[in-house]
């Protein structure tokens, strides 16, 4: 398994509902309300092998009230 990370920025006045859709889905392993120019912070575990973009954009950027996500991907703990 490989962490990923995804900050969410929502619509204006959505963030409660995004983060609610989002952790519904079952697919957080933490989930994080931010400061700056992110609303919600993500942390997911994604299959080695899979592809990520593709799981981020069927599990994540689908959900109503999001305007942008940014995906940061890990390489190896310290």
């Amino acid at each position: 398994m490989r962490p990923v990370f995804v900050q969410v920025q929502c619509y204006p006045g959505k963030t409660y509902e995004v983060a609610d859709a989002i952790f519904e889905r079952e697919i957080v392993s933490e989930m994080y309300s931010t400061s700056g120019d992110y609303d919600l912070l993500l942390k997911v575990y994604v299959e080695d092998g899979v592809d990520i973009g593709k799981f981020i954009d069927e599990n994540v950027a689908n959900v109503p009230g999001i305007f942008r996500t940014l995906t940061t991907l890990t390489f190896k703990a310290f």
